[in-house]
């Protein structure tokens, strides 16, 4: 990283960080392309790894491509406000982003796909006792990003 001074390394701020975001986007090979696709997520961080959960179609362009190329690229960022300048080049911006690679793959059990629902629902509405009725479950592909590598930057 070239601006270490911006660089995010604490953990607890990491976690923070992690719960602003409500977007992340996915960067999947396409042949030699990217295709790049916005995707509400939620997030475990255990003791030594950190899971991004997202949710889509059990059929599709991301579902074949997950499923043909599972190496994986993400980013997630936070616009917080315009710093205001004298000069053009005197602008800047106080945000946070964390940009990172995984490998992806589709969830398969049960529960590891309730677990990873209740992780996007608890992204989203910051509650995590959620009922999921069964069949929606069964109807739902649920993917799974284990990072690999993970940068956290942020001007505040």
């Amino acid at each position: 990283m070239r601006r270490k001074d911006r660089e995010i390394t604490d953990r607890e701020k990491i976690l923070k960080i992690l719960e602003e975001f409500k977007c992340c986007r996915i960067g999947i090979n396409d042949g030699g392309k990217v295709y790049i696709v916005p995707v509400s997520f939620g997030f475990v961080w255990d003791n030594n790894n950190i899971f991004l959960y997202f949710h889509g179609a059990n059929a599709g362009r991301k579902y074949d491509l997950i499923s043909r190329s599972p190496q994986v690229g993400f980013e997630m960022d936070t616009f917080k406000e315009l710093v205001i300048s004298d000069k053009a080049c005197g602008y800047t911006a106080k945000y946070s982003s964390i940009v990172g690679e995984g490998k992806a793959e589709i969830v398969k059990t049960y529960d590891e796909k309730i677990a990873g629902l209740t992780a996007i629902m608890k992204q989203n509405t910051g509650k995590n006792n959620w009922e999921f009725d069964e069949k929606s479950v069964l109807d739902v592909c649920v993917f799974k990003i284990t990072v690999e590598d993970m940068t956290c930057k942020a001007n505040e």
